[in-house]
């Protein structure tokens, strides 16, 4: 299985669709608060949620919907990558809720070689995140900075750093 991709493999206009998707669960959600220290109500108190908002029910934090997107991107755009660069935005189009599962694709926007270094390139993508009916939840547009295949060879090819079995 492809993980990731060298700049040569990028296409633009491309699009991945990243799979599988991703159920959200009520647990999910509130571990990602706890540990990321946002203790806003509308994502643990479900009384409040109910009683005092729109939605009449707990929404999950917008970024944990845009680290799941991140990480499924992961196989299919970044796995090879050296660096992020940026995040250029990040809109969360539409409230997700416990329950609801996630999917996302990226489109390739753009690509361009590096002017300092021949061995890498940038690519630019947007990733759309959508639930199970299809609403947009989350769109965002990011630079990745991917290995030329001559890096790659460099520093030992497809899995570098693999180790070969003693026995």
């Amino acid at each position: 299985m492809q993980f990731g991709r060298s700049y040569e493999e990028f296409e633009v206009g491309a699009v991945y669709k990243h799979w599988p998707g991703k159920t959200v669960t009520e647990y999910d959600d509130h571990l990602f608060c706890l540990l990321t220290m946002n203790h806003h109500p509308l994502h643990l108190d479900s009384h409040y949620a109910e009683q005092t908002t729109q939605f009449g029910k707990n929404v999950v934090v917008g970024n944990y919907i845009y680290s799941i997107l991140l990480g499924m991107s992961v196989p299919d755009v970044s796995g090879k990558a050296i660096a992020n660069l940026e995040i250029e935005s990040l809109r969360h189009v539409a409230p997700t809720f416990h329950g609801d599962t996630v999917y996302g694709e990226t489109v390739v926007l753009d690509k361009w070689e590096s002017r300092s270094k021949d061995d890498r390139g940038v690519v630019h993508v947007e990733t759309k995140g959508y639930k199970q009916d299809g609403t947009v939840v989350c769109v965002f547009k990011r630079k990745v900075m991917v290995p030329k295949n001559s890096y790659l060879e460099a520093r030992g090819g497809e899995q570098p750093g693999r180790p070969t079995p003693l026995s």
